[in-house]
């Protein structure tokens, strides 16, 4: 439910008052359970879309920003740095680079003695 806020904005207020909670009740019981807050989950989902965006779309940063629900390059390009570890341009630089046919991503790589210990291709 909170994963898909990207689309259409839910707000924390909405999520308790379904859960039958308070606000501070159930923002505790959200990060109690799945390690974060509502908030920090909707913002590596915006993050996560911008990553896809980024590696796949034609669009400029700003508008990928804009699409996945940020208001602000700035602050959109310091959260995308620290918790992606590079900046937004610099991602799809790198992110395309690994790209080999057009629009589909590379699969994932794993050491070759899971590969091996699992029967997954190599």
């Amino acid at each position: 439910m909170l994963r898909d806020a990207c689309e259409a904005p839910i707000t924390v207020d909405d999520a308790a008052r379904e859960a039958a909670l308070s606000r501070y009740h159930f923002i505790r019981r959200f990060k109690a359970v799945f390690g974060d807050t509502p908030h920090q989950v909707l913002i590596d989902s915006r993050l996560e879309r911008a990553r896809h965006l980024l590696a796949r779309d034609g669009q400029s940063v700003t508008e990928i920003c804009a699409s996945v629900g940020f208001s602000s390059l700035g602050t959109f390009s310091y959260l995308f740095s620290r918790r992606v570890g590079v900046a937004p341009s610099v991602y799809r630089r790198n992110a395309r680079a690994l790209i080999q046919v057009p629009e589909i991503l590379p699969r994932p790589l794993y050491p070759g003695c899971f590969s091996l210990m699992c029967g997954w291709p190599g």
